[in-house]
């Protein structure tokens, strides 16, 4: 069903088959009234709804891009969390990711295409999934989430506890977790809660995980990066960002750290990127970045 955000873009809603089962659902914005300029796939953050996406994905397409957001499996739209509680994280960046990058690719041939990934959607990227034809990417808040490097005592204390003993107590015995409960965001799978608890109990995150070859498969990239952090972040510290884009040797990093007072809000932190107060200040900064990497 497609209907009109305003004057100047249009939305639709869709659904994906994934290679792994089940359906991922989503919405594309497009600029009303224009050939788009190109596309941007925004790939989103663990348990976090797509709407919290939807106001950076229209100015995108007031600006003339094709914007494509979505759920991951088991989270928001696409599936409950109890039916898919098997589904892990590396099944969010190795299915659900690429299977809506290529979606996108067949939907619209003929556009120059990026990718942005928020927290674990960018995890997904610097390992190299989703990006096969894409000619630049933006990573959001993206980091090694190690617990033990979370600033501030209160907050390492709460992402503890969290990961370490509700998170899956409730996997364990519910078979999802009740995120929106916890402050989570979106309720989440089983499954991918006790393999974010494994990931962050070690130094490497991802790294440390044999099974996944990160190491191997983020030296292999090569599409340029933007790769953003903020100041206010008690999760996202740039040196657990410079943990994932240091391991990125062969692609083009570009690293910038950004202030709330850089643009007169009284925070940023790990979400608040994608918020629409932000539409004059920040926004503005990717989408040059994203322009000046189009081709005539």
């Amino acid at each position: 069903m497609s209907n009109k955000v305003n004057d100047l873009v249009s939305c639709t809603d869709i659904s994906i088959a994934s290679r792994g089962g089940g359906t991922i659902r989503g919405t594309v914005r497009t600029p009303s009234g224009m050939e788009p300029r190109a596309l941007v796939v925004i790939h989103p953050a663990t348990a976090v709804p797509e709407r919290l996406y939807s106001g950076f994905s229209e100015y995108l397409a007031e600006r003339g891009f094709v914007v494509l957001s979505y759920d991951y499996r088991g989270t928001g739209r696409s599936g409950s969390p109890r039916q898919n509680r098997g589904m892990r994280m590396r099944d969010w960046m190795d299915q659900d990711v690429p299977d809506v990058a290529e979606w996108a690719a067949l939907r619209y041939p003929d556009v120059q295409r990026f990718a942005i990934g928020h927290s674990v959607g960018a995890h997904a990227l610097a390992l190299g999934s989703g990006i096969h034809g894409v000619s630049a990417m933006v990573s959001i808040a993206s980091h090694a989430g190690v617990t033990a490097t979370v600033s501030g005592s209160v907050e390492r204390a709460k992402v503890w506890l969290v990961l370490n003993v509700l998170g899956p107590l409730a996997a364990r015995g519910l078979g999802y977790v009740p995120g929106r409960r916890m402050g989570l965001g979106e309720d989440m799978p089983a499954a991918a809660m006790l393999e974010w608890s494994r990931w962050s109990r070690s130094p490497g995150y991802f790294f440390d995980d044999p099974t996944m070859r990160a190491g191997e498969r983020a030296a292999q990239v090569t599409v340029p990066m933007l790769s953003i952090g903020f100041s206010d972040d008690p999760w996202a510290t740039p040196q657990q960002i410079e943990a994932i884009t240091d391991h990125m040797t062969q692609a083009d990093v570009e690293r910038r750290t950004y202030s709330p007072a850089d643009f007169g809000v009284p925070s940023i932190g790990h979400m608040g990127f994608f918020r629409r107060g932000l539409r004059d200040g920040l926004w503005p900064e990717v989408a040059k970045w994203l322009e000046s990497r189009m081709t005539e």
